[in-house]
Parts: C-alpha cells; sequence; structure tokens
C-alpha cells in the first residue's frame, strides 16, 4: 500500500507544482484532477505527447499516477448534458489508456429530479455507465466511485443496488469512510462486504462534535465536518487491515478539505500520520 494525493486543491497551478512538492516529501502517486480545461490533464484535449510530457514529469519525480480523477454530476436530466458527460468519460478513460492508468474515479450521479436515487440508479445510472463500462473494459479501465453522501452512492443499500443493476466488473468503489462514519454506517464492515469492488481509496476523515449533535440533532448541519486523517473518529488501523484483508494492496489517496490546515501543511500532516500503518 502506499500514499498519494488528489491534486485538486493545486487546481490553479500546473502539475509540475503539484509533483515537485510530492516528489519531494516522499509521497508515490498523484490522484490526476482530469477534466476539460484541467491545468493538470485536459481530457478534451490530451495527445499523446501530453502523456508523453506527463509520464516524464512522474519518472523525474519517482511517482505513479493512481488514478484520473473527473468528479462531476454523472447523471443530469438534460438529455444532451448527459450525452456530454458520457463523451467526457470516454475521453478520460482515453486519457488514462495514455497514460498507463487502470482506473478513472467519478461520481455516481445526483438524484434526477423527481426520482429518488435507487430510482435514479435503477433508470438513469443504468443508461449513463454501461456503455462507459464497455468502452473502458476494451481499454483495460476501470471506472471507481467515490461514495459521496450526496450522490447516488449514499449507503451501503444504494451500493449493493448500483453493483446489482449495473455488474460490470470493472465497475467499483474509490472508497472515503469519512462519508460512512458520520451517517452512522459501518465502514469497516463495508470494506469487508464490497471488496472486490474496491479500486481506489480516499485517505479523509470526519470529526463528530457529540456535543453539537446532541443539541442540534442528526437532522441538523454543523456537528460534522472534514478533516485530515488523524484528527477525526476513523480507526485507521483497523480500517487499513481490512483492506489488506480484502487484498487491497492500492493507494490511500489523501483528499485534503481541512479547513484548519495549511495546503501543503495538511498533506504533510496526513502523511505523517498514515505512514505507520503502512
Amino acid at each position: 500500500m502506499e500514499i498519494g494525493i488528489l491534486t485538486a486543491p493545486f487546481a490553479g497551478e500546473p502539475l509540475e507544482v503539484v509533483a515537485a512538492f510530492a516528489g519531494e516529501h516522499g509521497f508515490a502517486a498523484l490522484e490526476v484532477a482530469a477534466g476539460p480545461g484541467s491545468k493538470h490533464v485536459d481530457i478534451a484535449n490530451f495527445t499523446q505527447a501530453d502523456a508523453e510530457r506527463v509520464l516524464e514529469l512522474m519518472e523525474r519525480r519517482a511517482l505513479r499516477i493512481s488514478s484520473l480523477a473527473f468528479y462531476t454530476n454523472t447523471t443530469p436530466a438534460d438529455p444532451q448534458e448527459r450525452a456530454q458527460v458520457i463523451e467526457h468519460l470516454k475521453k478520460a478513460v482515453d486519457a488514462a489508456k495514455l497514460l498507463d492508468v487502470d482506473v478513472v474515479c467519478t461520481l455516481g450521479g445526483m438524484p434526477v429530479p423527481g426520482k429518488d436515487k435507487f430510482k435514479t440508479i435503477e433508470e438513469d445510472c443504468k443508461q449513463v455507465f454501461p456503455p462507459v463500462l464497455e468502452y473502458a473494459g476494451e481499454r483495460g479501465v476501470k471506472i471507481a466511485l467515490e461514495n459521496w453522501y450526496a450522490t447516488n452512492m449514499q449507503g451501503l443499500e444504494h451500493w449493493k443496488c448500483m453493483f446489482e443493476t449495473i455488474p460490470h466488473e470493472n465497475f467499483g468503489l474509490n472508497f472515503d469512510p469519512s462519508h460512512l462514519i458520520w451517517q452512522g454506517i459501518d465502514y469497516i464492515a463495508a470494506v469487508y462486504h464490497f471488496g472486490k469492488r474496491i479500486f481506489h481509496t480516499h485517505a479523509k476523515d470526519t470529526e463528530i462534535r457529540e456535543d453539537r449533535l446532541r443539541w442540534l440533532g442528526n437532522q441538523a448541519h454543523g456537528w460534522w465536518r472534514y478533516v485530515i486523517p488523524g484528527f477525526g473518529a476513523v480507526r485507521w488501523g483497523e480500517y487499513i487491515g481490512a483492506l489488506r484483508a480484502v487484498g487491497y494492496d492500492g493507494v490511500l489517496s489523501i483528499e485534503h478539505e481541512d479547513s484548519a490546515f495549511g495546503r501543503e501543511e495538511g498533506f504533510l500532516a496526513a502523511k505523517r500520520y498514515l505512514s505507520q500503518f503502512v
């Protein structure tokens, strides 16, 4: 297992800047923000020459790319927008193939107006993902959904519905425990149950303010927040042990959304903490 970072906090700077930081401080991998217009990997205009430049940079900084990250609403209601999303996902797969990267991370879509999450999965995700998965499978690429609670991947019953509706073997998870723990969902049990679907992971923690929870109630906001690994409630040793037990040996990709830490400071604090487990 290795420690990497999601490059999104460096979105305003070229990939060379984040690669220099990551290489200098001993990170192993980059989850590269990739979308139309991205300064890191612009999937709309990505060429073989671009891939060669990126691969040379990775080699020079002793890094690898763990995945391309294209986080967008994959189930827009508008048919033209939906067709564009499918096209962009295929372009992300093309870029991954050029970079010899086998995972593209994205989202499971937002519930379509007038439908709940289960119906959106059964009707809309079923329309969007199969053509992308078939295209990706032909190129040796897997699609991993981050389980952000606001999307159709909120809870484990949603995951079950998604993978039963779309059972392609190259369809899986970018597993993030921070979205489960504050909901009261057993993230350790989730690892064991969905282990074969875990293609990538996010290293992000959640601080739960029990005093605020008891004051506000669990339907309110303001009693939990995302923090750097080690500063929240996730039991990282047990969690990483579970990942190992199900055969996961990939990246712990730090997703830095902790407002209490600066950009570089937060990544380095997370790395110091996680290093004891890998």
